[in-house]
């Protein structure tokens, strides 16, 4: 018997050579998030040890530690697609047999932007709560442990004049910031004070946001200082695990865990097969997946800091004060794979909370174009019979108090006949909203139906994408986001296939504009609506059947690359 230890970097890598009188060999390559990996890696020891093999023929396991958003960016790649805050892989990457990311959250992201990955398995086979870490003097400052802390209560403090300096793992790219981003939307309650409040704490946190655990983890207090406390990070959504490692290197100022309401999803590191395993793989997979099943697997998981994907804890996990025996913490939704019965999350939920983090922190320009049709008037059921243009109206305030000053925004509105013989009619310019967002909040005012009005909707997304492209920014993402109601009816504008012929010839690869298209209520053609998105390089179609719910998919459609929800 052979064994290979490879360290490298942040990879850690362990390859177990079985002897035991099988023929051949298969070689299982499993990449999993870097926390968990020593653990799986000594579950596979011990099942090679006991002799690994699939019908006859050895098996071979190499298992490296790798940051998930790695793995994620090369799936993207090869699925041409991409995912919000994440950066292009090489296209040299190579894919794992078994893919074990932290977070469900992975597998929902890519699934909603490539419909052909389809991973396997995806049993839990551990859990970490996701708590607000925060250095303990601080923490006794409000409370803890006697207090019962909830996301309400941290959001006020964020948001005052005595508030906590928040800091976040980017969320685009670490499953504990976007679990923490999640909890606290869930929080968020309906009225335009709670949502003021929930984009307050959105900006806080976005302010002390780093790009990779570690830098943030960095950022907490060294000393007991009083001005070290008041000037490092003092609250962030992160891991138990990560709070268990961090204490284990005895600081000066150890962390606390605050295990708040309601619930964010846990880490549930999930045990995905990958399509491109063959079928020999696919059956070593599951051997090793059975491995990672059996009593001795939650001590492996204790040392590291980990859970048993039931919440409960092996020999030696180190608990922090307050911790529940039992953690019962929402896990991801199903990926619809075997073996993943969690609930209550989704795609459009994570790609919600992605758009509203997009808006604030990334530099955009966006025109918006809205439709004045008369059909705009019908009444909304579920919005107290508000007419459809009342609901974009409360749909745009909302979206323009969430786009940060890194924004340049324009308003056009369309129906027929706007100025002259026009469809459309320009409200105000693509203009910062450092100097014009007062003046575009007042335009949204004009978001009025006009009576006998019907819907020039080709003319209007050539004009608007030709316009975009033409002032075309560089360090930016530079869109088009149209609402309608209706199917195009102007009798006196261009056809569907002079418009898609026009918008494919416009397409430049070093000038992208993204053609984002809402279309409100049951009466619109997705059909058409897909063909026009369709035939730009990058864009997608979102429907809001229930116009009350245009809000959400707004920001849904900030954060998605692909356009798919309906």
């Amino acid at each position: 018997m052979a064994i290979v230890v490879v360290i490298a970097g942040s990879w850690f890598g362990y390859q177990q050579l079985a002897d035991k009188g099988c023929s051949g060999q298969v070689l299982l390559n499993v990449a999993t998030s870097t926390d968990i990996a020593p653990a799986v890696a000594a579950a596979a020891k011990r099942w090679s040890d006991g002799g690994a093999e699939v019908n006859g023929t050895c098996v071979s396991v190499n298992v490296s530690g790798v940051n998930p958003g790695s793995v994620a960016s090369t799936v993207a790649l090869k699925h041409r697609v991409s995912l919000t805050g994440l950066g292009a892989s090489s296209q040299s990457g190579t894919l794992p047999d078994v893919w074990v990311p932290d977070s469900t959250t992975w597998l929902l992201r890519l699934r909603s932007e490539a419909s052909g990955f389809q991973p396997t398995d995806g049993t839990s086979i551990a859990k970490s709560p996701v708590v607000v870490a925060m250095p303990k003097p601080v923490a006794e400052t409000i409370g803890w442990p006697d207090r019962k802390i909830g996301w309400n209560d941290l959001v006020a403090r964020m948001t005052t004049g005595n508030s906590l300096r928040t800091g976040i793992v980017d969320p685009t790219r670490d499953a504990s910031g976007l679990a923490g981003l999640l909890a606290l939307g869930s929080a968020a309650g309906g009225t335009p004070a709670a949502q003021r409040a929930q984009v307050g704490a959105l900006r806080a946190l976005a302010s002390g946001s780093s790009s990779l655990r570690d830098d943030l983890l960095e950022k907490f207090p060294r000393s007991t200082d009083v001005a070290e406390l008041t000037s490092a990070i003092s609250a962030a959504p992160l891991s138990e695990e990560d709070v268990i490692g961090y204490n284990a290197e005895s600081p000066v100022v150890p962390l606390v865990a605050l295990y708040l309401e309601p619930k964010p999803p846990a880490l549930d590191y999930p045990y995905a097969v990958l399509p491109e395993a063959d079928l020999t793989k696919q059956a070593a997979a599951t051997g090793l997946r059975k491995a990672l099943q059996q009593p001795e697997f939650k001590n492996d998981l204790a040392r590291v800091g980990l859970r048993g994907a039931d919440g409960t804890t092996g020999t030696g996990f180190s608990a922090p004060t307050g911790a529940p025996d039992t953690a019962s913490a929402s896990p991801a939704a199903s990926t619809g794979t075997e073996g993943t019965a969690a609930a209550g999350l989704d795609a459009s939920a994570i790609n919600r909370a992605l758009g509203s983090w997009a808006a604030i922190t990334l530099p955009g320009r966006v025109l918006a174009v809205f439709d004045v049709s008369g059909s705009m008037s019908t009444a909304v059921p579920t919005a107290n019979n508000r007419s459809r243009a009342a609901v974009t109206r409360a749909a745009a305030e909302q979206g323009l108090d969430l786009f940060d000053d890194k924004w340049a925004v324009g308003t056009w509105i369309f129906s027929t006949e706007l100025d002259g013989k026009l469809p459309y009619k320009e409200i105000v310019p693509i203009s910062p909203l450092t100097s014009a967002r007062s003046e575009l909040k007042a335009s949204i005012a004009q978001i009025k139906p006009k009576e006998g009005g019907a819907t020039g909707l080709y003319n209007t997304a050539l004009a608007a994408y030709k316009k975009v492209q033409e002032d075309w920014q560089a360090g930016r993402i530079n869109s088009v986001i149209l609402f309608t109601d209706g199917k195009d009816e102007n009798k006196d504008g261009i056809s569907r296939e002079t418009l898609i012929a026009e918008l494919k010839k416009a397409q430049d690869p070093k000038r992208p504009v993204r053609m984002v298209i809402i279309g409100i209520g049951n009466e619109v053609d997705a059909n058409e609506l897909d063909a026009i998105a369709g035939a730009t390089s990058s864009g997608g179609v979102f429907i809001a059947q229930d116009p009350a719910k245009i809000s959400d998919i707004f920001r849904e459609a900030i954060a998605s690359r692909s356009g798919v929800a309906r």
